[in-house]
Order: C-alpha cells, then sequence, then structure tokens
C-alpha cells in the first residue's frame, strides 16, 4: 500500500475540504494509498479554524502529530531566533521518525521546510501555475498572466526545496485563457489602460476572477490525481529528480487530460 504523509496548517475550511476530497478518493478506491499520518504545525486550543479541521482529523483515525511552530519559536533564546526553522525541522523529523512514508503532500502548510527535511522527505507543494510560470502568490501569477497577456496558465505540483516555488515541477495541468469565456474579457480590458487597471484591487477585475476560479476548480482534482499517478509508478522522485514510470526524467507529469475530465 502507498503511504502518504499529510502536512497542514489547517487554517480554515479549505484545508478541511482538502483532506476530506483526498479521504474520499481513497476510500472509493479511486486512489490506491492511505494516510499514515497528519503533522500540523498548530496544537488544539491555539484557533479555532485548526480545531476543527484537528477534530476531522480524528474523525478519519488517522495518527495525528501536533508541534506548535508559534510555541517554539517563543520559548527559544535571542540567539537562536536565526536557525528556528532548522531547529524546528529537526525536532518535527525526531517526532515523524515512526513513519515511513512514500510521499509527503504539503497540503495548506505555512512554513516553508528547510534542507533537511526536504532531503529525508520527499515533498510536493501546489502552485498556480503551470511549469515555466509565473512565481509567487496566487494573485502575483494572476498579475503576471495579464501584464504579459499569456495564452495559457494552470497548476502544477512541485518538489519541495528550501527555495520557494523554486523545486522541479512534478505533475501539472495547463488550460488556455484566450477561449470563450476569457476572450470577451481580454478585449474589454484591451480597451483600458493596464497601469489604471492595477489600481483596482484584483477581485474587482473580470479577467482576473475568471482565471482565479478556473485555477482553483483543477487545485484538487490535481491534488487528488498526482496522489494517484505516483501510487501507480507514473511519476516517481528519483535522486532528487522526477521521471516518469520508464526512469526517464521529466519536467512534470501532464495530467491535463484527467484534469479536464473532472472539471468538464
Amino acid at each position: 500500500m502507498y503511504r502518504i504523509g499529510w502536512f497542514s496548517s489547517g487554517r480554515g475550511s479549505g484545508s478541511r475540504e482538502l483532506l476530506t476530497t483526498m479521504q474520499k478518493s481513497i476510500d472509493s478506491g479511486e486512489v490506491k494509498a492511505r494516510i499514515d499520518f497528519v503533522f500540523c504545525n498548530r496544537e488544539p486550543g491555539q484557533f479555532e479554524e485548526t480545531d476543527k479541521f484537528l477534530n476531522l482529523v480524528s474523525s478519519y483515525d488517522i495518527p495525528l502529530i501536533c508541534f506548535s511552530s508559534r510555541k517554539f519559536r517563543e520559548n527559544l533564546m535571542p540567539d537562536q531566533m536565526p536557525n528556528w526553522r532548522i531547529e524546528y525541522d529537526r525536532e518535527v523529523m525526531r517526532r515523524l521518525e515512526g513513519f515511513q512514508v512514500d510521499l509527503s503532500v504539503l497540503a495548506g502548510y505555512m512554513l516553508v521546510v528547510g534542507p533537511e527535511m526536504c532531503q529525508q522527505h520527499t515533498m510536493i507543494n501546489l502552485h498556480p501555475a503551470e511549469p515555466g510560470g509565473p512565481k509567487g502568490t496566487w494573485r502575483e501569477v494572476i498579475w503576471d498572466l495579464i501584464e504579459n497577456r499569456a495564452e495559457r496558465t494552470g497548476v502544477m505540483m512541485h518538489l519541495a526545496t528550501p527555495e520557494l516555488d523554486e523545486g522541479p515541477p512534478a505533475t501539472y495541468c495547463s488550460f488556455s485563457i484566450r477561449v470563450m469565456p476569457f476572450e470577451a474579457h481580454w478585449q474589454k480590458l484591451g480597451r483600458e489602460s493596464l497601469e489604471s487597471v492595477k489600481t483596482q484591487e484584483g477581485d474587482e477585475i473580470e479577467l482576473f476572477n475568471l482565471i482565479r476560479q478556473h485555477g482553483l476548480r483543477r487545485e484538487f482534482p490535481l491534488i487528488v490525481a498526482t496522489v494517484k499517478a505516483f501510487s501507480e509508478g507514473r511519476v516517481r522522485v528519483q535522486n532528487g529528480k522526477i521521471v516518469d514510470g520508464g526512469g526517464n526524467s521529466i519536467t512534470g507529469y501532464d495530467l491535463s487530460e484527467e484534469i479536464d475530465q473532472v472539471v468538464k
């Protein structure tokens, strides 16, 4: 059985919905794997939303490990602060020593993992752009797409590295933003000054919202399809590189067709 580690800060409803989606896919047999543990960098009683997430994990009888990154940092001496994340990761790894998983998924985990953690655990993370696309937050990605009048965008899962958004793409899906219903909004935007548009909030711009909506619809399906592809051996990590089932190095495994079927 393919074994998964699940890392989350459990900040809101999205974290709960994603875990539920993954667990339902496992229970239905769509994904032949199991979640061996859930790790959360918050502890019970710290945040109401996180408590809801922790209760959900318990309802699935998944082993739960909580270790507050906030409390850890608050208890450090001033001279220890520069390296607090390294020391925190070391303690996390110590607490996870009893688990041997094939793949760990960063699912709303709000800490950047350090080099030692990345070496010990094969970890993948979501980024709201296709391989070679813009970096940064989802808002920064969408603005970049609009400014450069991009033809396509997508969502990818990439290998987690200490450098944010720099890990090699593991899987991805892409879609055109130059077809309907996008094209009419591009035409409207073309009649306005881009500089004047940028003074507005992103969610006031129809094209901005549309790109975000289509990306969001693909995020959960991509995460599930990625775990499925890994569990079936269609894609894997070998010596820090992403390879296909035949061991050939690839720049991400394209799951666009599978995701398009889900979001139709």
